[in-house]
């Protein structure tokens, strides 16, 4: 796909992914994680710009973290199953696909601020 970066939750003093893949085209994002049959506990795919998220043609269930401009936490919403599809989030400018499970094992919150990692 494209770039890889980590991005860490400055709020909770964590890392949330060690290996993000970035999609920013139209077409990566339109692919997203089609195809794959699995996502890793330290990997996630940052889609932007992303206000929603379908589950269309999945096979797994995944964490969906939707973010500001600022990569503030706006939004969470958890194991979105294959099939389903997300709401609209206005304030979002973005979204972190992660494992099913994540947000709650990481206790991401609403309005916790993220950074991408500096290495």
């Amino acid at each position: 796909m494209a770039e890889v970066k980590g991005l860490f939750n400055k709020s909770k003093n964590s890392t949330v992914a060690s290996r993000v893949t970035m999609a920013t085209s139209f077409f990566k994002r339109l692919k997203g994680l089609l195809g794959t049959d699995s996502l890793d506990e330290d990997a996630g795919l940052f889609l932007s710009p992303c206000k929603s998220i379908h589950m269309f043609g999945m096979k797994y269930a995944i964490d969906a973290v939707f973010l500001d401009k600022e990569l503030k936490v706006a939004e969470l919403v958890e194991r979105l199953e294959p099939g389903a599809v997300s709401g609209h989030y206005g304030d979002a400018h973005s979204c972190l696909e992660l494992k099913a499970g994540m947000i709650e094992k990481l206790k991401i919150s609403v309005g916790d601020q993220f950074e991408w990692n500096q290495s």
